[in-house]
């Protein structure tokens, strides 16, 4: 009987053996699949690919013709909506070298203004194809290289007019009468004037990048030069009269001077970085800075200081073109 359990006895154990690897083997399955049923969930739903919109650009056919002839010059193709009369500038200069963007204006009509730069495209166009009148505008030079010509010349003539070279007084003359400390001053404070002007408009003016014609150069720089020879003459001039009120006529109109120019550069500064609000830039309003009470009476302080200056200057000399000056700023 026991030689007969013996193997019944092995046989459940294997049973039992079996069992119990089947159990952790499905142990083990379950753990596996409730791990990845985790990390499924963990990921979140898939997202679909989103389609590819493809965005409808229109294109504008650009006709240019000249103004003078009304011949057509070229066309340009496939410019966008957002270009601008620079971008169609630089193009046609591509298509025809002659052509210069900085000497070349554009119009809708023969007679009408030009069209600024900045202007797009789209906001002119009233279909596909819009015709432009080109016109040659002849030599054209940087506004900053109009004023830096225009300060750099009254500062230059007026020195040679104090120095008094021969060929513009008589040497003899000259050396006999001894300069009264009011010329002195004079030269002083329009040297002060004029490199103030030069200072400015390298690092506190914004100077448009845009150019003038030449044209415009030699009339401005004609009325500075020349006015200031016309000052100069008269203040440097062996045979000047001084001042009638003496010392203090001199000394007061020297100060208020000195204030006005002291004036005039501080609102140069204001105006050249204006307070921005959102999109909107505001108009600079007074400060702890006293030049600036300025605003409380006048909207542009800038020119009122411009004609005090002037107006110092006239009766610090007591001479007839100081009140050219004054008048000429003024306007």
């Amino acid at each position: 009987m026991f030689k007969r359990q013996k193997p019944l006895a092995s046989e459940r154990k294997r049973g039992l053996f079996s069992q119990r690897a089947t159990r952790f083997i499905l142990r083990d399955d379950m753990r596996n699949f409730h791990f990845l049923s985790k990390l499924v969930l963990s990921a979140g739903p898939l997202k679909q690919t989103p389609a590819v919109k493809h965005s409808k650009t229109t294109h504008f056919e650009i006709e240019i013709l000249d103004a003078q002839t009304r011949k057509q010059i070229c066309i340009l193709d496939k410019v966008t909506q957002s270009s601008t009369i620079h971008d169609v500038k630089q193009k046609f200069h591509k298509a025809c070298p002659k052509w210069y963007p900085s000497r070349v204006g554009l119009q809708l009509e023969c007679d009408g203004p030009f069209l600024k730069d900045y202007i797009t495209i789209q906001s002119i166009a009233a279909s596909s194809i819009v015709t432009l009148y080109a016109t040659d505008l002849g030599q054209q030079v940087s506004w900053t290289t109009v004023f830096l010509a225009e300060y750099t010349g009254p500062l230059l003539i007026y020195l040679l007019f104090y120095l008094r070279i021969p060929c513009i007084y008589d040497g003899k003359e000259s050396a006999r009468r001894l300069r009264h400390p009011v010329v002195h001053l004079a030269c002083f404070c329009h040297c002060i004037h004029y490199i103030r002007y030069l200072l400015e408009t390298l690092f506190v003016h914004k100077v448009s990048a845009g150019h003038t014609p030449l044209k415009n150069l030699i009339t401005s720089c004609a009325f500075y030069w020349g006015f200031t020879s016309w000052i100069a003459y008269y203040i440097n001039h062996p045979l000047y009269t001084p001042p009638s009120f003496g010392n203090r006529q001199i000394t007061v109109s020297a100060i208020n001077f000195l204030i006005c120019e002291a004036g005039n550069h501080f609102i140069n500064v204001m105006l050249s970085h204006p307070n921005h609000t959102g999109n909107n830039a505001c108009f600079p309003s007074p400060n702890y800075n006293p030049f600036t009470w300025m605003f409380f009476l006048v909207s542009c302080p800038n020119y009122t200081y411009e004609i005090g200056s002037w107006i110092s200057f006239t009766v610090m000399t007591q001479t007839l073109p100081g009140r050219v000056a004054m008048y000429e700023s003024s306007s």
